[in-house]
């Protein structure tokens, strides 16, 4: 899997559950929420103000070391 910026959240989750940490590191604390886990990368970062292109290097980098 490679995330961008259009990837569900859902799906990343579902794919990889450890990644949650960088959710929860960027303030984003309702992983549990059907409404959140609908979202892109993209709309989460706006909503919480951080950059989406940091949390998918993050993201990808976590990825590609534990699968």
């Amino acid at each position: 899997m490679v995330v961008t910026k259009d990837t569900v959240i859902g799906d990343i989750l579902d794919f990889d559950e450890s990644t949650a940490a960088y959710f929860l590191e960027m303030g984003m604390h309702c992983l549990g929420c059907p409404s959140s886990r609908g979202e892109t990368i993209e709309q989460a970062c706006q909503v919480h103000g951080v950059s989406h292109d940091v949390l998918i290097e993050r993201i990808n980098a976590h990825i590609s070391k534990n699968k």
